[in-house]
C-alpha cells in the first residue's frame, strides 16, 4: 500500500512541476511580444529623427532670392539689361551718375519701380564693375549700371516687353554697359501720350 502511495504522490508532484514549467515558458514566450512592441516603439522612435532631419534640410522661405542683371538683345533695341524674371530696365534722364542719384520719387516710382537690392547682385553678361549701388531718400538701396539707377517699367506687363523705351523723352532701356539703347519703339514721347497715359511731369 505504500508503495502504491508514494508513486502517486510523485505523480502529483510531477504533475505540478510540468504546469510551473509550462506557466515559466508561457511567461517566456510572451516577453519576446512584449520586448517585441517595445522594439517597435524604438523603431517608430528610430525612425522619427531622420524625418526631423528632413525637415530642417528644407529650403527655407521668405529669402530676397538675390537681384540679378542680364544682358538680352532687344529685337528692336540691340542689347539691353533685364532682370531675373526678363523685364526690361530703364535708366532716367533726370537722374544723374556722378554721382549717383535717383530723382524717381513718389508718383514717378509708382510708375519706374527702382530696382533695388540689399545683397550683392548677380550678372550674366554685364561687367560686375559697373554694378554699384545709391541709397534712396527713403534709405534703400537702388541698384546703379554705371553710374545710372535702374528701373523696371509698371507699363511692362510681361517679359521683353521695352514699352518704356522714349517715354517723356527722358527714359530709355539701359545697354549692358550702363547707356541709352537706341530707337523708340516704346511710348515715345508726345503730348497726347504725356497727357493721356498719364506720363506729364516727364515721366
Amino acid at each position: 500500500m505504500p508503495a502504491f502511495t508514494v508513486p502517486a504522490f510523485a505523480a502529483r508532484r510531477m504533475l505540478a512541476a510540468t504546469g510551473i514549467t509550462v506557466l515559466a515558458l508561457a511567461a517566456t514566450a510572451c516577453g519576446p511580444d512584449t520586448a517585441g512592441g517595445s522594439g517597435g516603439s524604438a523603431a517608430t522612435s528610430a525612425a522619427t529623427p531622420p524625418a526631423a532631419a528632413a525637415t530642417s534640410s528644407a529650403p527655407a522661405t521668405g529669402g530676397t532670392g538675390g537681384v540679378r542683371l542680364v544682358a538680352v538683345k532687344s529685337a528692336t533695341l540691340g542689347p539691353v539689361v533685364t532682370d531675373a524674371t526678363g523685364r526690361t530696365l530703364y535708366r532716367f534722364d533726370k537722374d544723374t551718375a556722378k554721382p549717383s542719384a535717383s530723382t524717381c520719387t513718389d508718383a514717378c516710382a509708382a510708375k519706374w519701380p527702382p530696382l533695388t537690392a540689399q545683397d550683392a547682385v548677380q550678372v550674366s553678361g554685364v561687367d560686375s564693375a559697373l554694378v554699384g549701388s545709391v541709397t534712396r531718400p527713403d534709405g534703400t538701396k537702388q541698384v546703379t549700371l554705371n553710374g545710372w539707377p535702374l528701373y523696371r517699367f509698371a507699363g511692362d506687363t510681361a517679359a521683353g516687353q521695352t514699352n518704356g523705351q522714349g517715354v517723356g523723352g527722358t527714359w530709355f532701356a539701359s545697354t549692358p554697359e550702363g547707356k541709352k539703347a537706341p530707337g523708340t519703339t516704346g511710348q515715345a514721347a508726345s503730348p497726347t501720350t504725356a497727357q493721356s497715359g498719364g506720363y506729364s511731369g516727364g515721366y
